[in-house]
């Protein structure tokens, strides 16, 4: 199977299946000198872990991250830093009666007409479960970055109609917002109508969909190619092979297709003490370096980033496994009833977001490694 690898400078690699021994990363080219443990690791698989509230998948898996090579006395060697999470919790009989049928939804007839070979148990590598070796190797890629003073957060801002307002957080304070959310939305009064909304879906043995928004602070101007690996199109690419995301936005997205030029624009000033120029729209420039009024393009212009807040929105798909009755083709071409056992989330968004935030960081970190071959000076 092709197409398990991503990034050029900082490369990912993921591998494993649902219900087989284990799912895991290889990471090569990551700086030597970084201090890494487990436990930098293991915080971001606990926050897409399953089993932690009502609205996840039942299924009990404690995601222990082991590190197998590429750190040696705390840091980080330079070499190739192979990861695993050994699965746990596998009931492949829930599976068994799937077999046959292509679920609606999902990836089977996809698979069986590509490979004439497909895994039911859970999905196999089209399962959720692939993005653990994402989100290990998004901690590696979030902890370099952090070094050098970008932040990435993704949360949750709408569950199907139900939208968090942006008046009533702060995206500088988002942590302490999403901490002991259980949908990380940083809107209570959002989240509780999300509850309700929810009980709603999974009473009726359906779900829903959300979109997950994430946020990148502190990023220099000037990362991204202009032509074919603009920094929006490299996120596109990372965002949307996430499994269930239906749609990417950078900035307004869809939203500047019903704007003008005269109020799309972005407008730019500098940031002057001598002055006391404050920046309007809630940026946080250093002294004398160019600010923009409004963000209406996320922090990205000509496929470069512009020094300011990059802002993705990812839309993530209904859970496709419910327990609603279903029509499903078989590999005998009859249609036939379907009534999907196991243990599935109603709803993706809350830990999925923390594989935006992961995919972003290793998109954002191979760029910058990649933007030191722009100038002579950068070379040593």
């Amino acid at each position: 199977m092709a197409g398990s690898t991503f990034g050029t400078l900082f490369k990912v690699t993921t591998w494993g299946e649902s219900h087989g021994m284990g799912v895991g990363a290889v990471v090569d080219g990551c700086p030597a000198g970084l201090a890494l443990c487990e436990e930098d690791i293991q915080k971001y698989l606990d926050r897409r872990r399953p089993g932690q509230n009502r609205y996840t998948t039942k299924r009990s898996e404690t995601d222990r991250v082991q590190i197998l090579s590429g750190v040696f006395e705390g840091k980080t060697t330079g070499t190739p830093i192979s990861l695993i999470v050994p699965n746990e919790d596998q009931h492949t009989k829930d599976y068994s009666n799937l077999k046959d049928v292509y679920r609606p939804g999902h990836a089977d007839l996809g698979f069986d007409a590509k490979y004439g070979f497909r895994d039911y148990r859970g999905g196999g590598r089209s399962s959720g479960r692939e993005t653990i070796g994402r989100v290990a190797a998004g901690a590696i890629a979030a902890k370099v970055l952090l070094e050098k003073g970008i932040q990435v957060q993704a949360y949750v801002s709408s569950v199907g109609p139900i939208q968090c307002d942006p008046s009533r957080y702060e995206e500088t304070h988002l942590a302490e917002r999403l901490a002991g959310s259980s949908l990380q939305m940083p809107d209570p009064d959002a989240e509780e109508k999300a509850r309700v909304y929810l009980d709603e879906c999974m009473k009726a043995g359906d779900s829903s969909g959300g979109v997950v928004t994430c946020v990148v602070t502190g990023m220099p101007a000037g990362i991204g190619e202009p032509v074919f690996d603009k920094l929006d199109a490299l996120l596109g690419q990372a965002v949307f092979s996430i499994g269930a995301v239906k749609g990417v936005e950078i900035g307004d997205g869809f939203a500047a297709a019903r704007a003008r030029g005269s109020w799309n624009n972005d407008a730019y000033g500098c940031n002057d003490p001598a002055q006391h120029l404050a920046c309007p729209c809630g940026e946080e420039p250093r002294n004398q370096e160019p600010y923009k009024t409004t963000n209406h393009a996320g922090g990205i212009l000509g496929g470069m980033s512009d020094g300011s807040t990059i802002r993705i929105r990812a839309a993530f798909k209904p859970t496709p496994s419910i327990q609603a009755l279903q029509h499903a083709l078989g590999k005998d071409k009859k249609v036939h009833d379907l009534e999907i056992r196991g243990r599935h989330d109603p709803l993706i968004a809350p830990r999925a977001a923390v594989v935006v935030e992961c995919m972003t960081a290793i998109t954002i970190l191979d760029l910058l490694m990649r933007n030191q071959s722009a100038r002579l000076e950068n070379l040593i």
